[in-house]
């Protein structure tokens, strides 16, 4: 039997609550390049397409009246989007002084690599990796 090979991650999709708040944090303070960005008339709903890396992308959207969903704490689903960063101590820097709060950094106990957490406009929990 051919077993699937998946190639990698091409998107992680992200409903916001205020889609100009959402916007202006994953394009100024993480600095996200945005790719395409579209107004889709028939569900009052935005799509924003931004660049995380030469293969990789955030599709941010915007719904009216999105319901809320449990994240916290360890709910049964999606952790966490960790972004690879190359100095995490210049990142918590620029984090921090855009007004994110940032949590200690910690070391992975089985790569020895350092990470933080940080959460979007939302609360979304995402974590920068030294890589």
């Amino acid at each position: 039997m051919m077993s699937m090979k998946l190639l990698g991650i091409h998107h992680v999709a992200i409903i916001a609550s205020d889609y100009a708040r959402s916007r202006r944090f994953y394009v100024e303070v993480l600095g996200l390049d945005v790719i395409a960005e579209h107004y889709r008339e028939a569900r009052d709903s935005w799509k924003l397409d931004l660049r995380v890396d030469e293969r990789t992308r955030i599709e941010l959207f915007s719904f009216p009246s999105p319901p809320a969903r449990v994240s916290r704490p360890e709910a049964c689903g999606l952790r966490h989007l960790a972004l690879r960063v190359a100095d995490l101590d210049a990142a918590v820097s620029h984090l921090e002084a855009h007004g994110v709060a940032v949590e200690p950094i910690r070391v992975d106990e089985f790569t020895d690599r350092r990470f933080t957490f940080f959460a979007d406009p939302d609360g979304l929990p995402l974590e920068l990796y030294e890589d």
